[in-house]
């Protein structure tokens, strides 16, 4: 008997049917003045051409802590709203951009998988309408800005020594981290050190996201604390009077990318900040424009709901003034096997006991939720090795707590697959909830800081460390600290130890360092080794691509 070879994920798409941008955007009710092409099956929106109110429904899609044997957010993502297009609803998927750091690396793209994906998905794991390259223009420019200010009398009085602003390229690249810059003599600059982080981590990202018009992010650049002068007094942009450039370059890029499922459904893809060290969440413009558009919006936040999800709420949902109405947070055997301590290469063999002790960590993350006053639902995402006492093993789990819980097949059957947790889903958004913030802005950063390590992580409390301490001092003395927090944290654990996998519990969390981002409007505090700049894997991805005779892709996924 001969196998068949399971289809990639590019193969999948390659062979899709796409329809003219043009007929999905007829199909969203968007304006012709509206849409600017990017070729046949991609568009840029104007806003300004759409009118409406942001009064659609909010479905935020969230996940357990992420492991190597992969959970398939972003799938599900797609697939719910393929489900929910199938039953008739009038919805619209909202997605961040991939980054070409974790496309070239290791953790793949951002577009979804099997037959749940958008489409163009080669276009959009690779350039697509140039956003992160608009935005890791900005970044560099304002880089060059401030170096040439000290190049040509430092009238700001600037301390080299105390620039925060780092340059930005999108790609893994470790040997960038610290450089210095400035060498060759007088006309070269002035040497200091400086360096590099992914563009997905420059707040340029970030005010990118949680800009409400133009506007408003012209305001947000020019608030972005560059450094401090010799008299340790911040220094802004609005100083080098340079934010309207910054504007200028970024205009084309504010504008949402209108793509489509496989399926047909429109996607809207904008912004990409990382969750483990910015917010984690598309465009607030984006998800107000679809909201404008489509009843139902289906949107998703980076990795578990321990950072993706809590980042939401406290901060998106805050700037963006609305609420989720409902949540989903996937969970697969393999991965709460892996945290219940199975090898990842031991995986496809049941183990009920290790699923059990797995599930620990999506009974947190569902607490999590139900602590922002909303009720989950719970997104079991099939794989072909499970089995069926792991299944029942967790279904039966979820049904005796109460939790709303649907097995999730749409890798392989699009959006037939998630038909069960669409019901699931449309009755949560036919209820009422309780939705609130974890913490008041006017609380002082440790109380907000050890709300989000006990409530969210289930850590036990937190320690700062002197420079952390100096630097929340600093914060509190500029009026600073009634920003919201975004905590740069590992991914893989709810403590700040990757290896910690489950439940952890008597953990302590510790802060290493304080940033602020007044442009963004948080303060990021960095705990444990978290890298803003991450490096590629001995065998990275890039190693398995390729460009066909005919100029397709290959290998990607």
């Amino acid at each position: 008997m001969t196998l068949t070879k399971p289809l990639s994920d590019l193969e999948i798409a390659n062979r899709a049917s796409m329809k003219p941008i043009t007929e999905i955007a007829q199909q969203a009710s968007i304006p012709e003045q509206a849409i600017e092409q990017y070729g046949r099956y991609k568009a840029k929106l104007d806003t300004n051409q759409i009118d409406g109110q942001p009064t659609g429904k909010v479905v935020l899609v969230t996940a357990i802590s992420p492991t190597p044997a992969g959970e398939g957010k972003s799938t599900v993502t797609v697939g719910l709203a393929d489900a929910l297009h199938g039953l008739n609803s009038n919805v619209m998927v909202a997605l961040r951009e991939p980054s070409l750091g974790p496309v070239m690396g290791v953790k793949g793209g951002a577009t979804g998988g099997g037959y749940a994906q958008v489409l163009p998905m080669e276009d959009i794991n690779l350039h697509f309408t140039g956003d992160l390259h608009a935005i890791t223009s900005a970044n560099n420019a304002l880089a060059a800005f401030i170096d040439n200010h000290i190049h040509q009398g430092n009238a700001l009085n600037i301390d080299p020594r105390r620039i925060i602003w780092k340059r930005v390229m999108d790609l893994n690249d470790r040997a960038l981290r610290k450089v210095v810059i400035g060498l060759g003599g007088p006309v070269q600059g002035v040497p200091r050190e400086d360096g590099f982080d992914i563009t997905v981590a420059s707040e340029i990202m970030a005010v990118f996201c949680l800009a409400t018009s133009l506007e408003d992010l012209k305001i947000r650049l020019s608030n972005i604390v560059i450094g401090y002068t010799y008299d340790r007094e911040p220094v802004f942009v609005r100083q080098l009077g340079v934010e309207g450039a910054l504007t200028l370059l970024l205009k084309e890029a504010f504008k949402p990318n209108l793509v489509q499922t496989i399926e047909g459904t429109p996607a809207l893809i904008h912004g990409g900040p990382f969750a483990n060290i910015a917010h984690g969440c598309n465009s607030i413009i984006a998800t107000q424009t679809a909201r404008q558009l489509a009843d139902i919006v289906i949107t998703e936040a980076g990795f578990g709901a321990d950072l993706g999800a809590e980042k939401f709420m406290n901060i998106k949902a805050r700037q963006g003034n609305f609420a989720p109405d409902a949540v989903v947070v996937v969970a697969t055997i393999r991965a709460l096997k892996m945290h219940g301590g199975v090898a990842k290469t031991e995986l496809a063999q049941e183990n009920v006991p290790a699923l059990t002790q797995g599930m620990e960590n999506l009974a947190k993350h569902v607490e999590t939720i139900r602590a922002f006053g909303v009720e989950p639902v719970v997104a079991l995402n099939r794989f072909i090795t499970d089995t069926e006492a792991e299944l029942e093993t967790v279904l039966a789990w979820a049904n005796n707590a109460g939790i709303r819980i649907a097995r999730t097949n749409v890798w392989e059957e699009g959006g037939k697959g998630g038909i069960d947790l669409a019901k699931h889903v449309l009755q949560v958004l036919n209820e009422t909830n309780e939705f609130h913030q974890l913490y008041e802005l006017t609380e002082s950063i440790e109380q907000k800081v050890t709300t989000i390590v006990q409530k969210v992580y289930g850590g036990k409390g937190v320690q700062f460390t002197d420079q952390a301490k100096k630097q929340m001092a600093q914060i509190e003395k500029f009026g600073w600290d009634v920003l919201p927090i975004c905590m740069a944290k590992t991914q893989y654990s709810l403590s700040d130890q990757p290896s910690l996998l489950g439940r952890p519990e008597d953990f302590t969390i510790t802060i290493r360092e304080i940033i602020p981002k007044l442009g963004a409007g948080f303060l990021v505090c960095l705990t444990g080794d978290i890298m803003t700049m991450p490096g590629l894997p001995k065998q990275p991805a890039a190693l398995r691509m390729d460009v066909a005779e005919d100029g397709s892709a290959v290998g990607l996924f």
